[in-house]
């Protein structure tokens, strides 16, 4: 299958940077050219024993100097030092997008350093895993995965950079920063929250009780370990810089948290059945959906 760019960047090679570079060349590779670089040196150094990119750049100048797609898989919070460390090496007519969980703040970081000769498109992957890291990569990572891309209006542009999204397996849909910030704010945000607090509050039992916790974990317990184990520089992040859609959604979860409380308290098996029902089938809808 033909690349929609011939020459592409990849800017950040933790688990989305090199996940696509493995789908590039698993879907795409015929007659494209790709460009890799970290920050990490180690991470380039891995990179490059894994031979999964034409060029691994010492210097971010030479990753993007050529480059048709500029793809900034990094943490939202480095997304300003990155656009002020490219804007001069920007290739005319060059298309710029990002794989950030946040897009009001990036937008407002990145925006401001784009040379008007370019066009920025943020886009989002919805597709993930625990593992972080260079090696934690994998092809097909965004196989039937939604990809969103940030845009008001629907371009050449933005048409290209969606078959390039699609090719690489994904599901495209555009929508608005605004509506884009608050979904992900419930849909991703708040669980890793509360899976951090959860964890946390383990973590924070007396010795023996905390050792029975890890001894005897339910499956429950179990997931939320996984979800837990995200990246924490990249999870600290999306809080500081999705905070206003994130808090939203908190106060409504403490809502509903207060309202099973009670139904507790107050021995209400209906109440409690009738909400356990109607959350169960939320899970049955995103089984039907494929995204499992």
């Amino acid at each position: 299958m033909k690349s929609e760019f011939k020459k592409i960047s990849i800017i950040g090679l933790g688990l989305i940077g090199t996940s696509i570079l493995h789908a590039i060349n698993a879907k795409q590779k015929e007659g494209v050219t790709t460009f890799a670089y970290d920050v990490n040196s180690k991470h380039r150094e891995i990179v490059s024993e894994m031979k999964i990119a034409t060029f691994v750049c010492d210097e971010i100048h030479d990753a993007i100097k050529h480059a048709d797609l500029v793809v900034l898989a990094v943490p939202v919070g480095s997304m300003k030092l990155v656009a002020d460390s490219i804007k001069s090496s920007l290739k005319k007519g060059a298309i710029v997008t990002d794989t950030g969980s946040t897009k009001n703040s990036v937008i407002k970081d990145v925006n401001p350093y784009m040379p008007t000769s370019i066009d920025f498109i943020p886009s989002h992957p919805l597709a993930g895993t625990e593992y972080s890291g260079p090696k934690s990569g994998f092809g097909s990572l965004f196989e039937n995965r939604y990809w969103l891309i940030i845009s008001d209006q629907e371009t050449d542009q933005t048409k290209k950079l969606a078959k390039f999204f699609e090719n690489l397996g994904s599901i495209v849909e555009t929508v608005s920063a605004e509506y884009h910030d608050k979904i992900l704010a419930i849909t991703s945000h708040l669980p890793h929250l509360i899976a951090y607090t959860i964890v946390g509050t383990a973590s924070d039992l007396e010795a023996d009780l905390k050792n029975d916790v890890i001894k005897f974990s339910a499956s429950g317990f179990r997931d939320f370990t996984r979800i837990a184990a995200s990246d924490p520089i990249m999870w600290r992040d999306v809080f500081l810089n999705n905070s206003e859609a994130v808090l939203e959604m908190l106060q409504r979860f403490n809502e509903d948290l207060s309202d099973l409380q009670k139904a507790i308290r107050k021995k209400q098996g209906q109440k409690l059945h009738s909400f356990f029902s109607r959350t169960r089938s939320i899970r049955k809808k995103i089984i039907e959906a494929g995204q499992i």
